[in-house]
């Protein structure tokens, strides 16, 4: 069975948001393992300087780093990141269950992103869209995406 894991640095407090990411979680349970971590983002001055910025990212990718599984395909969702289709995404999903790496992590950054050594060591960049979004939605728009990849490799209506 494949597994998935979305590791996050910030939390969800928004009642809207909390609610819609679990109805995507509660649909995967049938056709995966899922899992989500949430870490805490690293405080920062109100506006902080480029180093500021750095020191934090690099403190916090540390974190990150242990919570990813070991043998995990890792996938940083970041702006610089490739666009996907949801069938290519689906696709994405499939291959890596086909090819051994049934454990997919993904990772989505605080408002800052993620760090760069951080992003270089993982397998893929995705990006959502070259739109902006709040990082709290785009965590809910990123299961649904993989539920809707999931559905897509079962066949089902739902991607229509």
């Amino acid at each position: 069975m494949l597994s998935i894991s979305i590791v996050c640095v910030g939390r969800l407090r928004e009642k809207h948001y909390i609610a819609a990411f679990s109805e995507y979680e509660k649909r995967l349970k049938p056709y995966c393992k899922f899992e989500l971590t949430e870490l805490s983002e690293e405080r920062l001055p109100q506006s902080p300087s480029p180093a500021e910025i750095a020191a934090a990212l690099s403190k916090e990718a540390r974190e990150v780093e242990k919570r990813i599984p070991a043998g995990a395909y890792t996938i940083a969702m970041c702006v610089e990141g490739g666009e996907l289709s949801s069938d290519a995404f689906s696709a994405l999903l499939q291959k890596c269950a086909n090819t051994g790496k049934s454990h997919i992590c993904f990772l989505i950054g605080s408002s800052f992103g993620l760090d760069e050594e951080l992003k270089m060591r993982c397998e893929t960049r995705l990006s959502m869209s070259k739109m902006t979004f709040p990082h709290h939605l785009a965590r809910v728009m990123l299961a649904e995406q993989i539920y809707r990849g999931i559905m897509i490799a079962e066949g089902t209506k739902y991607h229509k």
